[in-house]
């Protein structure tokens, strides 16, 4: 099963408005790693105020509003491709 990360920070609102909208369009098809970026130095220097962020395998697919369209092509390439991405 793929898997997606979403970088976050405790108190954030937009968050988890985003984790909301998320959640329905990868049920059943994506695992979803909840990081705290405050949780390590070098993820609060990479996103610190561009949180929420969603990754796959290395590559951006979306900052905060969620960008359903780029979330479903990640899923849908992985239907055709039946590869299962990883950590």
């Amino acid at each position: 099963m793929a898997v997606l990360h979403f970088y976050t920070r405790t108190g954030c609102h937009l968050c988890e408005i985003m984790l909301d909208e998320l959640l329905p369009m990868i049920r059943g098809k994506a695992e979803l790693k909840m990081r705290d970026i405050d949780s390590r130095p070098e993820w609060r220097e990479k996103y610190d105020i561009r949180v929420p962020v969603v990754e796959a395998d290395g590559q951006l697919l979306s900052e905060y509003p969620l960008d359903r369209e780029a979330i479903r092509q990640f899923l849908t390439g992985i239907g055709r491709s039946g590869e299962s991405l990883s950590e």
